[in-house]
């Protein structure tokens, strides 16, 4: 979505990601999912060539329209996957969408006192955040990513996010040196009273990731967008860069 009026973005320093219900529960899903992936042996990865990266079986992308909103009525289950390969852990580095123009550091988010993420710095505009209580990206659960749609001063890292499409490729490179590919298996904006937390956050048998931005319009009373555009991607393969 387009950076709001100048008065919206003026309005203090509440706007920030804030997942309404979501929020709350995050941390149960998100925490339950990153011990129960370190509880299983994940095996070590093969340093593969960097012509030949290894790949990992895909299932299908949803092809739906990706800008409508999601009904509140949609079911709450976490969507269909595969079991399949999954990276040992090791936090996120960058991000790149070439797709849309993204090409972005991380820094690692945290929950505060409430449950509630807290999103990177919002006067940062090319800055993305991994949350390092769940999996990292390639690991089996939900990796989790977070960005501004817009700043104080102008569009933001994820000002582009919604314009991703099912099949579009995201890579991160990984500490460790892996660059991890995740295909978009679709991109869903829901209402901030209406968010499917299990979709999102819930249990997974493979390695996924979600992208999360500010999406709807712009409340300038309650100082915060009324949607959050979710990005759901799954790991197709890897490389070491």
């Amino acid at each position: 979505m387009g950076k709001p009026a100048k008065q919206g973005a003026a309005d203090g320093n509440t706007r920030i990601l804030r997942w309404a219900a979501a929020s709350a529960l995050i941390g149960v899903f998100l925490i339950y999912n990153s011990v129960d992936a370190a509880s299983q042996n994940t095996p070590s990865v093969a340093r593969p060539t960097a012509s030949a990266p290894a790949s990992i079986s895909e299932p299908e992308s949803d092809t739906s329209n990706e800008d409508e909103y999601a009904d509140s009525s949609e079911s709450q289950t976490a969507p269909e996957s595969r079991p399949g390969p999954a990276l040992p852990r090791s936090p996120a580095s960058h991000l790149d969408i070439p797709s849309i123009g993204v090409s972005a550091p991380f820094v690692p988010l945290a929950l505060d006192a409430a449950g509630v993420l807290v999103p990177p710095p919002d006067t940062e505009q090319n800055l993305v955040g991994w949350y390092e209580g769940g999996p990292s990206p390639g690991e089996r659960g939900n990796a989790i990513v977070a960005g501004h749609v817009d700043t104080k001063v102008g569009p933001a890292v994820f000002a582009t996010l919604s314009q991703l499409k099912p099949k579009g490729k995201v890579a991160i490179t990984r500490e460790d040196g892996i660059v991890a590919t995740f295909v978009v298996d679709k991109i869903k904006t829901f209402k901030k009273n209406a968010f499917p937390d299990e979709k999102v956050y819930g249990d997974t048998s493979n390695a996924q990731l979600r992208l999360i931005t500010c999406g709807g319009v712009y409340d300038h009373t309650a100082k915060d967008y009324t949607a959050n555009v979710v990005v759901f991607a799954h790991l197709s393969s890897y490389r070491y860069s």
